[in-house]
């Protein structure tokens, strides 16, 4: 896969092919979908007419997965054993990376945010959303706080107003900052918008040297902002918004064909019982993925999982198909898009699958 896309980084001590494993198929993940995907979504359902989940996964089907940190988490817990078909792991995450390997027919499901299936629309790729995640509690468990440049003066949202703002378009961060200008009643033209790719510690080399004077800031990116210019005044501000989407999508070609839409609902189910993993073995998960695979001190993956809080995989989309329809109509207004619809960005045959596994595993959906 890396020679594919130059983009992508090697995955660091990983298999990429996980094959000949017990065939354990998630298929009764696939009927609880299907016996409840209308619940709270009948409104929606009309708009999409799919074809019913293939309740096996036929013999000769693989899937390539652009889900790094899951397949971390599948091959700590022994999960990865369970799969009934080869799944090949490319180190391929985020919008423009995902968005290219669709397009190069190299992929069949990645996972990113709530902007990347909007984008991705918006420029001709048909796609679908197969699997949800969220944070319980999630305006205290952000994963982006502002990040405020030594000496800018900014101590409230409205203290935005004449400042020069990082922002990337196509991404969560950039639809953050149409969200943050939007609760503080503010308009583009109150700001400066200096577009710039969130990529490693770009934004917070952008505030350190006062190109801009605030971004959002993510993860551990946060502790290491405040460590290393807190002492010059360097800050960061909560925007108290939730921002906390996380999808697994795919084109709906992949999804048309009856074959690998059967093999995605096996491995969803098998994602929500991941995250399930993730929630309840902290001490593994810190050192198995943020120590040894991400290579993060003890102390920064600690951080990561004290600011994430719990987990929370719903059975039914509706609350996150309207949350979704207003960052859309924001972004269409804003960004001089056409208006989508948010239901048919989701493939509503997969709305509970990951959301049952998630509670079959203990959790609550």
């Amino acid at each position: 896969m890396s020679s594919a896309f130059p983009r992508a980084q090697k995955h660091p001590n990983r298999r990429q092919v996980l094959g000949g494993l017990l065939a354990v198929p998630a298929i009764a993940f696939v009927t609880a979908c299907n016996a409840t995907a209308t619940t709270g979504t009948q409104a929606t359902q009309a708009a999409q007419v799919t074809t019913p989940l293939a309740t096996t996964v036929p013999a000769g089907t693989t899937l390539v997965v652009g889900d790094p940190t899951v397949q971390v988490a599948l091959e700590l817990s022994g999960l990865d054993k369970k799969l009934s078909f080869p799944v090949k792991f490319a180190n391929i995450s985020g919008g423009p990376a995902t968005t290219e390997a669709f397009r190069a027919n190299a992929l069949d499901v990645g996972s990113v945010a709530d902007i990347p299936p909007i984008h991705a629309t918006w420029t001709g790729l048909d796609v679908r959303i197969i699997a949800s995640v969220f944070r319980q509690d999630a305006v205290n468990h952000p994963l982006y706080e502002l990040g405020i440049a030594p000496g800018a003066g900014i101590t409230d949202l409205q203290g935005l107003r004449g400042k020069k703002i990082a922002y990337s378009p196509g991404q969560a961060q950039g639809a953050l900052v149409l969200r943050v200008l939007e609760k503080a009643g503010l308009q583009q033209s109150d700001v400066k918008l200096v577009e710039l790719p969130s990529t490693g510690d770009a934004y917070s080399t952008a505030l350190s040297s006062k190109q801009v004077d605030a971004a959002p800031l993510g993860g551990v990116q946060i502790k290491r902002y405040l460590a290393k210019y807190g002492a010059d005044g360097g800050t960061t501000l909560r925007h108290g918004l939730r921002d906390d989407p996380g999808h697994l999508y795919s084109p709906a070609k992949v999804l048309d064909d009856p074959a690998k839409a059967a093999a995605l609902a096996e491995y969803v189910g098998l994602w929500g019982q991941a995250q399930r993993w993730i929630q309840d073995h902290p001490k593994e998960w810190l050192e198995g993925y943020y120590v040894k695979n991400q290579g993060l001190s003890a102390e920064d993956g600690q951080y990561l999982i004290d600011s994430a809080g719990v987990r929370e995989l719903p059975t039914s989309w509706s609350e996150a198909i309207a949350r979704h329809q207003q960052t859309i109509d924001l972004l269409a207004g804003e960004q001089k898009k056409p208006q989508l619809d948010a239901a048919k960005l989701y493939d509503l045959r997969f709305e509970a699958i990951g959301g049952t596994a998630y509670a079959a595993e203990g959790g609550t959906a």
